[in-house]
């Protein structure tokens, strides 16, 4: 599954490569359907356990929401809850599959994740 956001640039990219590399995919509008709290969690190990590389902190929902100064202070399930309440707040693409996963598109990353 690869959320994203389909005026995203960096997202665009992600699809082209899987495309291009004939990987089969489901693609979900990370907006109007935030991957859910099991998916998150499983996300979070993937990103060695640190939430805060889950959050988009480039984003404007990020940063009118104080995130930068709140996000140290929130329990993990606190966190987990409001990526999952907040599409925008996600970090995008958001690339998982059984045993796999990451966020933002590096081509080495994902290289080395898919083949």
């Amino acid at each position: 599954k690869v959320y994203i956001y389909k005026n995203c640039g960096t997202c665009q990219k992600a699809k082209k490569y899987l495309i291009a590399h004939d990987i089969e995919f489901t693609e979900i509008p990370i907006r109007d359907t935030p991957p859910s709290k099991a998916e998150l969690k499983r996300m979070m190990k993937h990103m060695d356990g640190n939430i805060r590389k889950l959050f988009n902190t480039s984003g404007l929902d990020y940063k009118s929401g104080n995130y930068k100064d709140r996000l140290p202070a929130m329990t993990t399930e606190e966190a987990i809850n409001e990526l999952n309440a907040n599409g925008n707040l996600i970090k995008r693409p958001f690339l998982i599959g059984r045993d796999l996963g990451t966020v933002g598109f590096k081509e080495d990353i994902w290289d080395a994740l898919l083949h």
